[in-house]
């Protein structure tokens, strides 16, 4: 069987230049006579590895010295607490809930302290990203908390929100090196990388170095502070080892594809094809403010239950696999990730049309 056009949310698709790299190597990485899942991460062969991919991600984002680069397990779910954990020093802090994913991050963050909603769309069904501009702030707050990209609704910041001056903490999972960012506007920049980057399993963490103490929350454990695994680059335990391989793969395939800028020039084309489709189309809508549109994930609906279900059914016996939208909100969801063709999006939209004239 050939390959689909995968539009899953996550675990997604990965570039098939890496796929194929990496099977070439399974049974024996580059002469050591051994597959990766099988290498000790204290050998010189794998710190290579994780070395060489920490340095990659490090120029694809322009990452300052001042900032570590943490390769963790737990997913993005887990930095819901560690985050509290190790940076709620006044026990306060602030969240914008523009998702799914930023409201476990705040309901987490009701264990260790105080969080403050400092404002949401949940009243419009997250369809939209509130202003941020001049937001009611405390002074007493120790980080401001935001979900970049709302993989389930389809939002994005257009703009960061103005912290006041207090540290700005982010969830970048499904928007991971979709674009350049200046990490310098962030304390942490953090997310899982299986929407973007490489295999369930691995997080990875990008934190500045003045928020790595040891004063952490009593009763933090030691395998959930950022200083233990910086003190030990990554390799205080066992880390997710083939995870980090393909990450550091597909940081060379960026690198190679023109890096960030490149990808951004990209993933407008890919989401622009679509959204133009979708506000011309009498059958399918978008579900966002067009102004605050990912060029990630892209939900949509034909206002119909039964004709949502018909659509997802024939789209994945033509080829056009998991367009299902996330069970909380319903219709259809192209995840539209780094490593999606441009032509699989095109492919998409004739599907689309195809399936409009048949249907209305």
């Amino acid at each position: 069987m050939s390959r689909v056009y995968n539009f899953s949310a996550g675990p997604a698709v990965l570039p098939e230049e890496v796929l194929r790299e990496a099977a070439e190597e399974m049974t024996d990485y580059r002469g050591s006579g051994m597959s990766v899942m099988e290498m000790s991460h204290r050998s010189k062969v794998y710190d290579t590895i994780i070395k060489e991919a920490e340095q990659d991600l490090r120029d694809l984002m322009q990452i300052p010295d001042n900032y570590k680069v943490l390769f963790l397990q737990g997913g993005a779910s887990q930095q819901f607490a560690m985050i509290p954990m190790n940076l709620m020093k006044h026990k306060k802090a602030g969240y914008i809930v523009t998702g799914q994913w930023a409201k476990k991050a705040y309901q987490e963050a009701q264990l260790y302290g105080e969080a403050v909603k400092l404002a949401s769309s949940e009243d419009k069904t997250f369809s939209y990203i509130p202003d941020c501009r001049n937001l009611d702030i405390p002074d007493d707050l120790d980080y401001v908390y935001i979900c970049e990209n709302n993989t389930i609704y389809g939002t994005k910041y257009r703009e960061l929100p103005d912290t006041k001056g207090h540290t700005l903490v982010a969830d970048v999972s499904s928007c991971f090196l979709s674009e350049p960012v200046d990490v310098k506007k962030y304390g942490v920049i953090f997310g899982g990388v299986q929407k973007n980057i490489g295999p369930a399993g691995v997080v990875i963490v990008i934190i500045r170095e003045d928020l790595i103490t040891e004063d952490v929350l009593a009763g933090t454990p030691t395998m959930l502070r950022y200083k233990t695994h910086a003190d030990n680059d990554s390799l205080y335990n066992t880390p997710p080892c083939y995870g980090i391989y393909i990450c550091g793969k597909v940081f060379q395939w960026l690198k190679r594809a023109g890096g960030l800028t490149a990808m951004q020039e990209r993933n407008r084309r890919k989401a622009g094809i679509l959204y133009d489709y979708l506000d011309a189309s009498g059958l399918f809508s978008g579900t966002v403010v067009p102004g605050d549109r990912s060029l990630m994930n892209v939900p949509f609906v034909t206002g119909n239950e039964e004709l949502d279900a018909k659509f997802v059914k024939e789209a994945a016996a033509a080829g056009f696999v998991n367009l299902k939208g996330h069970r909380t909100v319903g219709g259809m969801r192209a995840s539209i990730y780094n490593a999606m063709p441009v032509e699989g999006v095109e492919k998409l939209v004739e599907f689309m049309k195809k399936f409009e004239e048949e249907n209305v």
